[in-house]
């Protein structure tokens, strides 16, 4: 029932007897919130000031205060406004709480006259594209003088930063001629660098108006960047700190493409540019190269945090036993081999031992799942996701959620996962709690177990594989849809399954049967084996082009045919594809390990390979001792 009344509460037409019988429903706020947010522009003040009293605290009366209050702003009804907006009204409303309060009188009131010019200013200063509200509010701030030509350029500076140029020069009208002209010209140089900026003023705002303009041509040129920043940085006696920031955008979106002259721009940023992400593309680009002495010595250079991550710990491993150091390879592989991860599982198969996994499961009695169960704002989240009102039911499971301790937290998981909501663990486990990431069935859940089974079959792939592209597209979500599009468990466009369902005489009904889960899985599966068959059995190239097409998989063969598969996929320009196919793959072992309880190894299914069962990994908790990681001789590293 609660379903039909949302239905018609929608569409304006809920029956009044219908809505009393599930007045105690505990989707009843969100029914009532349908009725009247459909009918907002007409809505009676009375109407919503019973709801959001009859509702205080709850997600519904949070959301429709906000509609209201956006309503009345656009009736610029200002005293309705100033009766229903709260500290915790949307920040977009803040402008709008400004204007409302100038229509009181608050600046020309002593009681209130200094918090208002505070807000004021304070929202000025943000540098924000303000919305038209604001524009009264900064007409009074300019009449009363309060913004000086330091309070314009602090707006200014604040645009600047997010080359936000129309607040820049908007901002700048009230500057004195000469003033207002030069940041017309920073503006100006920031929507198109030119070499006019030679004659700035040498001052630090010149120069950081300069890195950031710079900064942004070398996304889509870098040659143009480094070249303007050779002319303009003795003009304007550019410190490393501006320099590095145009270099490193430089040497960045030149290593992304493995443009020429990758090597040579990477060299030129200066140490204190680096970060984490240009750390990572100077060993990619010499990874490219086959250069392994470059590539070790920048993840040498890495700070110890980044450096001792499995990630780097496997591929300095990698490039020091092609280096012919076995000690000090096998030392980094036992270390990364510990690790329940993709590079963890690499590193095991390098020393040929068993994979580490180390389960944890949810342990609750009734009493426990009872009491989170009964939680309100659960109730209803559960009750939205089974009517198909994701959104509203993020919003409830979200404020649920703020307030349960982590063990509350996991149990309400495991409740989601009942429901078929599985998509919780990948959102509520783990970011604050690492050894949650430990809850393995509950963050790899196994539904339509026969059908992914009998599709392998068909197919003659991995169940596992199939297991784990679902898990990495959608997180076993079959209503899922894309922005591009793509629809269902597997994430399949609709053209792409109308293809294959001519293909494999499966009845279609268009778009809507993507949303079919075991018509998904069949499709999904099929589409696997064509880009298994179109890449020569490579598994890792097929998931490539399951996440990015097989175009660009074909100009990164084509760049790179001679790189091992674990560096090819390391050196995937896209980052998405490049996580995409590390992520697939460990899931692969994940679900092995669910499945069976023993694994094909990593190295093996990347390549496609077949294994007998003895051939198959075990599955250890306590990994075998090893000793601390140690360097090669002649090592500059010194955080050991």
């Amino acid at each position: 029932m609660a379903r039909e009344a949302l239905a018609q509460a929608e569409a304006g037409q809920l029956d009044p007897a219908l809505a009393r019988r599930l007045s105690n429903d505990p989707l009843a706020p969100w029914i009532g919130y349908a009725a009247l947010h459909r009918n907002l522009s007409t809505a009676d003040p009375g109407q919503v000031r019973e709801f959001l009293d009859r509702y205080a605290g709850q997600v519904a009366a949070s959301m429709l205060r906000d509609a209201w209050l956006q309503e009345l702003d656009r009736r610029r009804d200002w005293k309705n406004f100033r009766a229903f907006h709260a500290a915790d009204s949307s920040a977009s409303l803040r402008c709008a709480d400004l204007a409302a309060r100038l229509d009181a009188g608050e600046p020309d009131s002593k009681e209130h006259a200094a918090d208002w010019f505070s807000d004021a200013l304070a929202v000025w200063k943000n540098g924000d594209a303000a919305p038209a509200d604001c524009d009264a509010p900064f007409e009074l701030l300019d009449a009363r003088g309060k913004l000086t030509p330091e309070l314009r350029w602090k707006r200014i500076d604040a645009a600047a930063a997010d080359a936000n140029t129309g607040v820049m020069r908007s901002a700048a009208r009230g500057l004195p001629p000469d003033q207002a002209a030069q940041a017309n010209a920073y503006a100006a140089f920031i929507d198109a660098p030119n070499d006019g900026a030679a004659g700035w003023p040498k001052t630090e705002r010149s120069r950081h108006i300069v890195a950031i303009g710079l900064a942004r041509l070398a996304k889509h040129d870098p040659g143009a960047a480094e070249a303007r920043l050779s002319r303009l940085a003795p003009a304007l006696q550019m410190d490393d700190a501006d320099r590095g920031r145009v270099l490193y955008a430089v040497a960045l979106w030149t290593v992304g493409s493995y443009l020429p002259g990758s090597a040579q721009r990477l060299a030129a940023v200066p140490a204190s540019a680096f970060d984490a992400r240009l750390h990572e593309w100077q060993v990619r680009e010499a990874m490219t190269r086959g250069d392994d002495p470059a590539a070790i010595k920048a993840i040498v250079a890495m700070d110890p945090v980044q450096r001792n991550d499995p990630h780097w710990q496997y591929f300095e491993a990698r490039l020091r036993e092609r280096q012919g150091d076995a000690k000090a390879a096998n030392a980094l592989y036992a270390q990364a081999a510990r690790t329940a991860t993709y590079h963890g599982f690499l590193a095991a198969d390098r020393l040929h031992q068993p994979y580490v996994i180390c389960p944890l499961e949810l342990s609750a009695t009734g009493a426990d799942r009872a009491q989170v169960a009964a939680t309100p704002a659960l109730v209803r989240a559960l009750e939205l996701f089974q009517v198909d009102r994701l959104p509203w039911a993020e919003r409830e499971w979200k404020q649920a959620v703020s307030g349960f301790d982590d063990h509350q937290r996991q149990i309400a998981v495991a409740l989601a996962q009942d429901a078929g909501w599985y998509d919780r663990a990948l959102f509520a486990l783990g970011k604050d709690a690492p050894d949650e990431l430990r809850l393995y069935t509950l963050r790899f859940p196994i539904n339509d177990v026969r059908t992914v089974q009998e599709q392998a079959r068909v197919n003659a792939i991995d169940a596992a594989w199939i297991a784990a592209e679902i898990r990495a597209e959608t997180g076993w979500m079959p209503n899922a849809r894309s922005a591009a599009d793509a629809r269902g468990l597997m994430q399949l466009l609709p053209s792409t399954g109308a293809r294959l369902a001519r293909a494999l005489g499966i009845a279609w009904g268009g778009a809507e049967t993507l949303y079919e889960p075991l018509t998904n899985i069949a499709l999904g599966s099929a589409y696997l084996r064509q880009m298994l068959d179109r890449f020569n059995g490579r598994t890792y190239l097929a998931i490539g082009a399951y996440n990015a097409g097989s175009a660009p998989v074909d100009r990164w063969l084509a760049q790179r045919p001679q790189l091992d598969p674990d560096f090819w996929i390391e050196t995937v320009s896209y980052k998405e594809t490049r996580e995409y196919i590390a992520r697939v793959l460990a899931f692969s072992v994940i679900y092995d390990w669910r499945f069976e309880g023993k694994a094909v190894p990593l190295s093996e299914r990347m390549l496609g390979r077949t294994v007998t069962d003895a051939q198959k990994k075990r599955f250890v908790c306590t990994p075998a001792p090893s000793p601390p990681p140690t360097v090669a001789s002649g090592s500059t590293d010194t955080t050991q």
